[in-house]
């Protein structure tokens, strides 16, 4: 299962002050943090600095290497950015975070998801905005899953994100996301799902209750990858409990495994 930390974003304050003074040990303890505490990857996302966006960026994949060999997934809505921090990468196949079911999106993004043989988180929104639905949600992944197919890249290389708002702003979004999830994985042969799991508890309090039971809805649906802060509390433990109990963990090895590590 893919597991992006998603820690290392400028839109935290204190990554964001790392960055904009080299603070390389702050980052590379960040990056080591996740994959310590269950990190297959780890997402670099510069984007809050439009203006310094591709050097930050750069920087980031740089240092981020330094510290851990994991793959990185390339965060940034900036397609130049994108381009020249790939150039950087060595660990592994790196993700691009992300398409969208809108056209102009798909011809600057799957390009260089074809030319450098990278995943590729497939975000479902459209030319007409945050979809509403579980079927919106379904449609543009459709129109992205024809985008990807034409251009010749396999469908096992997309992780369909189904937009994750919040509860607290719709009550009827969580659900909507999970039937997408479980839609997808059903009918799109190959292909993968994942999301940005705590947007679902953005604006409430506890917001760890609310991640974790949403983690086990969406892994019940059929997720295999996850967009997680591994740090925050009980996270990893509730994703390898769920595994086991929905028959996804093979002798529950990886369950006993974490448990001996004094990981749970």
């Amino acid at each position: 299962m893919l597991i992006v930390g998603e820690r290392i974003n400028t839109s935290r304050k204190r990554v964001r002050r790392a960055v904009e003074a080299r603070d390389a040990e702050f980052i590379q303890k960040e990056a080591w943090l996740q994959v310590e505490t269950g990190a297959t990857m780890v997402d670099v996302n510069a984007g809050t600095s439009v203006k310094n966006e591709v050097d930050d960026l750069k920087w980031l994949v740089e240092v981020v290497q330094e510290a851990v060999d994991v793959p990185l997934c390339i965060d940034s809505p900036n397609a130049k950015a994108i381009e020249e921090a790939l150039k950087l990468h060595k660990n592994g196949r790196p993700m691009i975070n992300s398409i969208t079911a809108e056209k102009a999106r798909m011809d600057e993004i799957i390009p260089l998801v074809k030319e450098n043989d990278t995943l590729v988180v497939a975000l479902c929104m459209g030319e007409s905005g945050p979809p509403s639905s579980a079927a919106d949600r379904v449609k543009n992944a459709t129109a992205m899953k024809e985008g990807l197919e034409a251009a010749g890249v396999p469908l096992d290389r997309a992780y369909f994100d189904p937009v994750i708002f919040p509860a607290s702003t719709d009550g009827s979004a969580p659900m909507a996301a999970v039937e997408c999830i479980r839609t997808i994985m059903t009918e799109f042969g190959g292909a993968h799902t994942t999301c940005g799991l705590s947007n679902v508890s953005y604006g409430l309090p506890k917001r760890n209750h609310l991640n974790r039971a949403f983690l086990a809805l969406v892994l019940q649906a059929g997720i295999d990858g996850v967009i997680i802060d591994p740090t925050e509390p009980d996270m990893m433990s509730t994703l390898l409990a769920t595994r086991v109990l929905l028959g996804r963990d093979e002798f529950c090895m990886n369950y006993i495994t974490a448990e001996r590590e004094g990981k749970l």
